[in-house]
């Protein structure tokens, strides 16, 4: 199994350092978040910095980008990286499109296909010379003139990946997609018996195979060195479930185990500016079902259990609260955990 280390943001002074510390200890990727900071500046700085590691947004949010920028973005950091690029998109709600972002909604599903396929003809223009011409009822790409197309790279396809929660989007990631960036807001049961089945019917039809196509998270991990530790990881796993959990588009894995009525709670709760309740209402049983849980020495097994055979790729450090190093033996642990992704198709 794949292991994530998630690089510092807030100061990119910080990254040179952890990126090397993280290559150098084997994590397998690096990746960022988009939540308090710009997703693509740390993974420029960990790109000249480092030699093994994959590199990533956790997701970066595609509809606040054109993806002519996206495309720029991604060609760059596949060139710095020596060809360690992967692209991780969202669509994010409507809400956070029109109100931060001031992005004009549609129907998300239609529109990020169209993205993936426009980055992705964008992409064999600039390395192959193809004529750019891209055209959709969302984007439209079909000038490509020589000032502005950059040098090929002679490095394999960026693959795509896109988080992914109900099933438009788990059956767009199979048809379209090199990967799936599953939501910590799941299930064991809703990955196995609706995520998966969904991400297969859309890789029938392209013809994409399992071993080809990367599955990262599904879950949380609360972890930590001390069962104190472990705790104060965990009640910060509980209220990220609660917060999630009030989000009406995270409700089918809530349904799935029939809880609703608990999702539409919390809603009601957030519209009340209650935010220092809701945690309140996730129990023990509910905090299991999304979390792997126990100290490093016991972990691994944990991690096997609630994400083995589903799961390549887990990040054991899913909450801000512990900033511990993951110790090199637990590390190697995880590292042995079967998976069946073998590596992105050469071509997209």
């Amino acid at each position: 199994m794949k292991v994530i280390q998630t690089l510092p943001q807030a100061d990119l002074n910080a990254v040179p350092d952890a990126a090397r510390a993280a290559d150098e200890a084997g994590f397998d990727v690096l990746m960022t978040m988009e939540n308090q900071h710009e997703p693509f500046l740390a993974l420029a700085v960990a790109a000249v910095t480092t030699k093994r590691a994959e590199l990533g947004p956790g997701i970066a949010i595609a509809f606040a980008r054109s993806p002519m920028a996206v495309a720029n973005v991604g060609w760059d950091l596949q060139r710095a990286s020596g060809g360690r690029f992967v692209l991780g998109l969202g669509p994010q709600i409507r809400p956070h499109n029109e109100k931060r972002f001031s992005v004009p909604w549609s129907p998300p599903m239609p529109r990020l296909r169209e993205y993936v396929n426009a980055l992705r003809a964008i992409w064999r223009c600039w390395e192959t010379g193809e004529k750019l011409r891209f055209e959709g009822k969302h984007y439209t790409f079909t000038l490509m003139t020589p000032n502005f197309t950059p040098e090929a790279t002679g490095q394999p396809p960026i693959p795509i990946t896109i988080s992914a929660v109900g099933p438009h989007s788990l059956r767009l990631a199979g048809e379209a997609c090199d990967g799936v960036r599953l939501h910590p807001f799941c299930t064991r049961g809703y990955a196995a018996d609706v995520a998966m089945p969904l991400i297969a019917e859309g890789m029938a039809k392209t013809g994409r195979t399992r071993e080809t196509f990367e599955v990262t998270g599904g879950g949380f991990v609360a972890t930590g060195a001390t069962d104190k530790a472990v705790h104060e990881v965990a009640e910060w796993t509980r209220y990220r479930i609660a917060f999630y959990g009030s989000t009406p588009g995270y409700w089918p894995v809530f349904d799935h185990h029939g809880l609703g009525d608990l999702g539409r709670k919390l809603n009601v709760m957030t519209k009340a500016g209650e935010w220092d309740k809701i945690a309140a209402e996730i129990d023990d049983d509910t905090l299991r079902l999304f979390t792997a849980i126990g100290r490093y020495d016991e972990i691994a097994g944990a991690i096997e259990e609630r994400f083995g055979g589903i799961s390549d790729t887990v990040n054991p450090g899913t909450s801000i609260v512990a900033r511990e190093p993951v110790p090199a033996d637990l590390l190697q642990d995880i590292k042995r955990i079967p998976m069946k992704f073998t590596g992105f198709a050469p071509k997209q």
